[in-house]
């Protein structure tokens, strides 16, 4: 090789920087930044975004500094789709997100023909890693894991005594009565009546007849707030004091306004309030409304999940991180440690039981995180 020939290379390695350095590892980022849900999207961005500047300060990840690219998706089902193709196009192989079930569930198909991993920091919609999801992984509890937890409920503090299962006829509600009456049979207990109610009033007094005529002594709800509330005030009101048990959907400011005194001792299942993130180094606390502390940890943990995935498979190559992940290997996090399963679910879904009691200043309210299953 001439002299002349090695002044251009020479020149390249120069412009390119450092010796051994290489392009960033771009890591996508799909949550809604706008609309209704952007507060909880904002709280995940900003989340990933101080994860990726102390990875970087670090050293990054196998030599690479990471790029957090960042996409609204709106919470809307086709938007999310075109993120991801934008993903793909682009070069990106692992992604944060998607926030909700309906956009998860519209991006993930693309995602898997790219071979892109991605870490999902919301979206509880049980079939999403049932569907053969290679790439998938959440951080939240299933519906369905939910679900089972309030069948083993039913099951443990109602062995032997007549209990039902009704849900408010919506998609989430119906997959949470199966998966608890699925659980209630595998402990040996059959539940009396299995049925779906709206807000209706016939409905509703037609169901509340029949629960008082089977004598029913607990009822796991699968639904929203709304529909579970009007069912225990027309419980109540007909002298049926049979124990409620919900899920996070009755995590809601006016259920016990609705629901009326009888809402006391409902009890549901809930995850745990969202950690805090540590103190950016160098930098000031950026100020984060309630929204955004919900999924803050959750943005973060995900960029945590990713950079043990690669370390732990050495490679960053979707494929090989995947199969590190499947493997159940712990991964330390700021929600704690977790690992996942052949499925991308949660080893151990961060649920607990809590209840609506009553406070001293005789406010209706729930306890955190309390209740011995």
């Amino acid at each position: 090789m001439t002299k002349r020939s090695v002044l251009p290379a020479l020149i390249a390695l120069l412009l390119a920087g450092p010796a051994g350095a290489a392009e960033p590892l771009k890591i996508g980022l799909a949550v809604p930044l706008t609309g209704p849900d952007a507060g909880f999207g904002q709280g995940a961005r900003l989340g990933a975004e101080q994860a990726v500047t102390e990875i970087n300060r670090a050293g990054g990840v196998m030599g690479r500094k990471l790029q957090l690219v960042a996409q609204d998706d709106a919470a809307d089902p086709k938007q999310a789709a075109a993120v991801a193709r934008r993903f793909a196009e682009g070069g990106v192989r692992f992604v944060i997100g998607h926030l909700t079930s309906g956009a998860s569930a519209a991006a993930s198909p693309v995602y898997e023909e790219a071979g892109i991993v991605s870490v999902t920091p919301g979206a509880t919609w049980a079939p999403l890693t049932r569907r053969g999801a290679r790439l998938l992984f959440r951080l939240a509890g299933s519906d369905a894991q939910q679900g089972a937890l309030g069948g083993a409920l039913l099951a443990e503090r109602f062995r032997g005594k007549p209990v039902a299962i009704v849900h408010d006829k919506t998609s989430f509600g119906r997959a949470l009565a199966d998966e608890a009456a699925r659980a209630l049979k595998a402990r040996g207990g059959q539940e009396r009546l299995f049925e779906g109610v709206s807000r209706d009033d016939r409905e509703v007094a037609g169901l509340v007849a029949k629960l008082r005529a089977l004598g029913i002594e607990a009822v796991y709800f699968g639904g929203l707030s709304a529909p579970a509330a009007a069912l225990i005030r027309a419980m109540r009101e007909a002298g049926l004091g049979a124990t409620v048990i919900g899920s996070d959907g009755l995590l809601d400011k006016d259920f016990p306004q609705a629901a009326g005194p009888g809402a006391e001792d409902t009890l549901m299942t809930v995850g745990p309030a969202p950690p805090r993130l540590p103190e950016p180094r160098g930098a000031a606390r950026p100020a984060r409304g309630p929204e955004a502390e919900t999924f803050a940890a959750q943005g973060y943990a995900a960029v945590e999940v990713i950079r043990q995935g690669i370390d732990g498979a050495r490679s960053v190559e979707p494929a090989k991180v995947a199969a590190f992940l499947h493997g159940g290997a712990p991964l330390r996090t700021v929600l704690g440690e977790i690992a996942f399963d052949a499925s991308g679910d949660l080893t151990k879904p961060p649920f607990a039981v809590s209840a609506w009691r009553r406070l001293p200043d005789g406010r209706l309210d729930f306890a955190g995180n309390d209740v011995t299953p």
